[in-house]
């Protein structure tokens, strides 16, 4: 949400304090700036870009101007920091042997990181499609819930996010991919997320089990839902359900014939405490989706796990991409999950989530424009208001480009929550840090 309104699934690049942040930057970095504008179709929430990049190395980002930026956003791809040397490695003698395969042929990189992650994620689950891009993933679940089920319809949630593609807008809930793209896929019905169920089910604790109670009622009323598609953690705003709550979800699935499939491309692979974020659940989906981080966060790679008698449509194709077994995007993905399990990053999250969580709580309670602090594993949300005459949204553009001018970037999600990704790799010092920047911005912007 911009400082003036309206929905958002991340920071826009409106804001009336771009143009302030842009009169910081260098004659190198505006020229850059101003090639970037010439030359790309202009979006929301990236071109005009913020600033220029010339290096990336564990957990900063160098600038053109050489500043050296604390990265707590990385567009989630970042569990190891950037330019992780194993996963270089990796990828350099990747290079050296068989840098491509065309799909119809089979490569020893490709079949070791697709049983890695069917290892990893336990029976029912047995079989994965590899694919360039999160967005790619969903579009393959969708043929494979239809193909499955003889049914077309979906339930998915709104505000979710589940990639750019027509076929991810049209079940993703987000206003800003969806607005004005036209008619999109028949049959993808909406019900609201967990975070919301106390605004439409009873301001109480229940709320979220009328949430669960209703969509049982759709998939009842429906009848011929194929898949019920959602992020298991709103990842915007640093959401995670209630306890027991995809459970419930899980059991009417089971019982009305629908998938369950998960959307973890951006908090799956250690993120939020475990591998899969299912794990932490309480039910196991038909599917999975991963995406993001799984190139190592340098080769775009994504992949989407099925249960193995889900294998169903050999005679068709559900993905068919040019780089469906990427020696390169193989070989990265399984340097990146074994570094995860090499260097304890999963317990890292773990203890990184529970020093942190303490950290922002006691901030939360120095300062009072914090409305909530949200975490999972080493993900955190710290939720504004309105406080002291300014508005949530407006509050929350100053904290971030104060960040950044002090050196730390993170996103700021639903208009309102600072979300904080840090590498899983970061040290502690870089960590309190950061924190330490992130206090002293919320002072500035009180200020301002």
């Amino acid at each position: 949400m911009s400082a003036e309104g309206g929905a958002s699934e991340g920071d826009v690049n409106t804001s009336p304090l771009r143009a302030t942040w842009d009169a910081r930057h260098g004659e190198e970095t505006r020229a850059l700036l101003a090639r970037d504008a010439d030359v790309f179709l202009h979006q929301s929430l990236s071109t005009p870009c913020l600033d220029a990049i010339v290096g990336a190395e564990g957990v900063h980002l160098v600038t053109a101007d050489g500043r050296r930026i604390l990265d707590f956003h990385g567009n989630s791809v970042h569990q190891l920091g950037h330019g992780h040397p194993a996963v270089v490695a990796a990828i350099r003698a990747q290079m050296e042997t068989l840098p491509f395969c065309p799909r119809r042929f089979t490569c020893e990189a490709a079949v070791a990181f697709a049983e890695k992650l069917v290892e990893l994620a336990g029976p029912p689950f047995g079989k994965v499609l590899l694919v360039p891009s999160g967005s790619a993933a969903i579009g393959v679940a969708l043929k494979l819930a239809r193909h499955a089920t003889g049914r077309h319809k979906t339930l998915s949630m709104w505000d979710a996010f589940h990639g750019a593609n027509l076929d991810a807008v049209s079940v993703g809930g987000e206003a800003l991919f969806r607005k004005d793209a036209g008619p999109l896929l028949p049959g993808t019905e909406h019900v609201p997320p967990p975070g919301l169920a106390r605004r439409f089910f009873g301001d109480d604790d229940k709320a979220t089990d009328r949430l669960a109670d209703y969509i049982d009622y759709v998939l009842e009323v429906q009848g011929d839902v194929a898949a019920l598609i959602a992020e298991p953690v709103r990842w915007t705003t640093v959401e995670p359900p209630p306890a027991g709550f995809w459970a419930r979800v899980r059991e009417s699935c089971t019982r009305h014939g629908a998938l369950l499939v998960f959307d973890e491309i951006p908090s799956a692979l250690g993120r939020c405490g475990s591998f899969y974020v299912f794990e932490q659940m309480g039910c196991v989906p038909d599917m999975v989706a991963l995406g993001k981080g799984l190139g190592g966060g340098i080769v775009p790679q994504a992949a989407l796990v099925v249960r193995t008698d889900l294998d169903v449509a050999p005679h068709l194709a559900l993905g068919h991409y040019t780089h469906e077994k990427s020696p390169l995007g193989s070989a990265a993905g399984l340097a990146a999950v074994r570094a995860i399990e090499e260097e304890g990053l999963i317990a890292r999250a773990r203890a990184l989530g529970k020093m942190g969580g303490a950290a922002l709580e006691a901030m939360a309670a120095r300062r009072p424009e914090i409305a909530a602090v949200r975490r999972m594993g080493a993900f955190f949300g710290v939720e504004l208001h309105a406080y002291g005459g300014i508005a949530a949204e407006a509050r929350a553009d100053r904290v971030m480009y104060a960040a950044l001018e002090r050196g730390l970037s993170f996103k700021v999600g639903g208009g309102k929550v600072l979300t904080l990704c840090p590498p899983l790799t970061i040290s502690d010092g870089d960590f309190a840090q950061a924190l330490e920047i992130l206090e002293t911005a919320l002072g500035t912007a009180v200020a301002s």
